[in-house]
């Protein structure tokens, strides 16, 4: 039975490619309008979803493409926090 589970699809906010959920990685906007990276994906709020690769982000930064999705001023600190999930390390300023 378990075969046939549907992999549940998201699509990547800047390259607009669908991709198993549990591949992207999911920020959200909660009714406080504070913006977060949420790994688990369980959050409640707005979600948009990224594809795990530091490119990706940084396009994502570059065109302000959270910011529009989410209807709200995007900190860079997010940024930040989504370039340490996909690299693994701190990011130096």
């Amino acid at each position: 039975m378990s075969q046939n589970r549907k992999v549940p699809q998201r699509k990547c906010v800047v390259t607009n490619e669908m991709k198993p959920k549990k591949s992207l990685i999911r920020i959200v906007r909660n009714k406080e309008g504070e913006v977060f990276v949420d790994p688990t994906g369980k959050k409640n709020g707005r979600g948009a979803y990224l594809s795990r690769d530091i490119e990706i982000i940084a396009k994502a930064e570059k065109m302000n493409v959270l910011s529009r999705q989410l209807n709200t001023e995007v900190d860079s600190a997010v940024y930040d926090e989504l370039r340490e999930l996909v690299t693994g390390k701190q990011h130096e300023k």
